[in-house]
């Protein structure tokens, strides 16, 4: 049963809360958060991934960046990560959570590019893919629900 899910990227300010939003949309009852393997510690989401969240309704404004922990990490049931370099880096520093991190665009193989610091195109590009690996995994969930 999937109860607590948790998005991984880098600086938990861009791509991760955009995970986090639309799983929270999609998975009504299931706690999910997000957290960066070098994560902006308390900064909120940056303004274009909350403007490109706001078009489909997702309210980006209380995200507050946390660095990935082994708490965090030993209470999910399911990590998903943006890049298969984050899977890797997990796997390696939290042994117990083999079988439970993946990466998110598992379906292509692809990283999801990540927007920071680059125009809004890019933050709409990194959403598609998000949103794309997001519908993916919402009936694997569901099911197991």
């Amino acid at each position: 049963m999937i109860r607590r899910v948790l998005v991984v990227c880098t600086g938990n300010i861009c791509r991760s809360p955009i995970g986090e939003g639309l799983l929270r949309l999609r998975l009504p009852g299931v706690e999910v958060a997000s957290a960066g393997t070098s994560a902006l510690v308390g900064e909120p989401a940056d303004d274009f991934a909350m403007a490109v969240s706001a078009e489909s309704g997702i309210d980006l404004s209380a995200h507050r960046a946390q660095q990935l922990t082994a708490a965090l990490v030993r209470g999910a049931d399911v990590v998903l990560t943006m890049e298969a370099r984050q899977k890797r880096a997990i796997v390696e520093r939290y042994p117990f959570a083999l079988g439970r991190v993946f990466q998110l665009d598992k379906q292509s193989g692809l990283d999801v590019p990540d927007p920071y610091m680059k125009p809004v195109e890019a933050f709409r590009h990194a959403y598609s893919q998000i949103e794309r690996g997001v519908d993916a995994w919402v009936p694997k969930f569901v099911a197991l629900k």
